[in-house]
């Protein structure tokens, strides 16, 4: 059986793939705005969901003429919620070739392990193109997430992948299938307010957290956000870090 090379490396396009240019999105100006004193508030996206726990199986190696290797590290955002029954999977033209569980770290314990090594089969021969899906399943969370992309499989390498890769899990949630990148910065001087350095900026359906994000110093400050459908109205809240006030702009982004 020869090791092969595989391109998981491109699924790191889909961060380009499920962000919209800001032109396509539909900004307003706020139908209010209304100020709160407090201190600073901590908003984040609440990733629970309810989907069960996939029933995948490990592919049969004696099958395939071709393996590699790959180290996958989660990202920051679902770190805190990974567990030894967590599961991840790669699929390539919708067959499982690779299955994994959190990686055992020194001393053999799962606990608190955040990459997960997986050996990946195939019977690519050359390099031929294909259609592969990284699966994550979070237990804590119950909650999938999927990336998929096209990528090349090549049997004549003889390296696998050997630098831990850190695909953006978040961009492929079930919760979350709709997803725009948006600077703050525009917002805020649309609705008449000004951008201070370190200051919080929240989105919201409703009470809803759909992507916070802190303001940088370059006056260029991105914000991913995560929303359930398409034509979503959506608030922005902005809390001051200088005055220590939050204020609201209804109707500020539309997905």
């Amino acid at each position: 059986m020869k090791k092969m090379y595989l391109a998981v490396v491109l699924l790191a396009s889909l961060v380009l793939g499920a962000c919209s240019d800001d032109k396509e999105l539909d900004r307003r100006q706020e139908t209010g705005t209304e100020e709160t004193y407090s201190e600073a508030p901590v908003w984040q996206v609440d990733w629970h969901y309810n989907q069960e726990r996939p029933n995948w199986q490990k592919p049969d190696g004696s099958l395939y003429q071709n393996w590699t290797t790959i180290m996958v590290q989660i990202e920051d955002a679902l770190k805190p919620y990974v567990s030894k029954d967590d599961l991840m999977a790669l699929f390539v033209n919708g067959e499982l070739r690779g299955l994994a569980k959190p990686a055992v770290t020194v001393g053999g314990n799962q606990t608190g392990s955040t990459k997960f090594l997986m050996k990946v089969y195939g019977n690519e021969t050359g390099t031929e193109t294909v259609n592969a899906s990284l699966q994550y399943y979070c237990q804590t969370l119950k909650h999938l997430f999927t990336l998929s992309d096209r990528i090349s499989m090549d049997s004549d390498e003889s390296t696998g992948i050997d630098d831990d890769y850190v695909p953006q899990f978040t961009l492929g949630s079930a919760k979350y299938p709709v997803q725009t990148t948006v600077n703050v910065e525009p917002i805020l001087l649309k609705a008449g307010f000004t951008p201070t350095q370190g200051s919080l900026v929240g989105v919201f359906v409703g009470n809803e957290c759909c992507g916070t994000a802190t303001l940088t110093a370059s006056g260029i400050t991105p914000i991913v956000i995560y929303g359930r459908s398409k034509g979503e109205s959506l608030t922005l809240k902005y809390y001051d870090a200088v005055k220590g006030v939050i204020y609201t702009i209804h109707d500020a982004v539309r997905l």
